[in-house]
């Protein structure tokens, strides 16, 4: 849990760094992210938040919480499933690498791994040749994770 602690007050200094709030709400909402190994939905944080603080939030006002998260790249959206994971690199930054999602298609895990910029880079090239342009460089790769992939062996 100290580590949890010290990407919340990671988290905390960024915001305040890029003058926005970091609100008890969202503080919690992204613990609530840091602290599941697979993907969650705003309604499953709606449950998270009243079971874990007896905190009634409606789901408009957690969709909110969690477009701030990703605003302040705290959070990543997964487009396909329409959730929402904690970015593992809040302490650290995304310099050189673009984030992408490895989603177990068994267990639900997920895993933030980077890309190179110049992979990206390549990729939207390849976009464009085909007369289409990029709007995302997100992407989110379903896969088996090890465990799961052991089990099905």
């Amino acid at each position: 849990m100290s580590d949890i602690k010290q990407i919340l007050d990671h988290a905390e200094a960024s915001c305040r760094k890029n003058g926005v709030k970091f609100t008890q709400k969202r503080r919690r909402v992204l613990t609530g992210l840091l602290t599941s190994q697979k993907a969650q939905s705003a309604y499953e944080l709606v449950d998270y938040m009243r079971e874990e603080f007896g905190e009634t939030l409606p789901p408009t006002t957690m969709y909110r919480i969690l477009n701030f998260l990703a605003s302040e790249n705290l959070a990543h959206k997964l487009h396909i499933a329409n959730k929402y994971v904690a970015c593992s690199h809040i302490s650290c930054g995304h310099t050189h690498e673009i984030p992408q999602f490895l989603i177990c298609d068994n267990c639900n895990n997920v895993k933030e791994i980077g890309i190179k910029k110049t992979f990206i880079n390549t990729l939207k090239n390849n976009v464009e040749e085909a007369d289409y342009f990029l709007k995302s460089p997100q992407i989110e790769l379903h896969c088996l994770c090890k465990d799961c992939a052991t089990i099905a062996a």
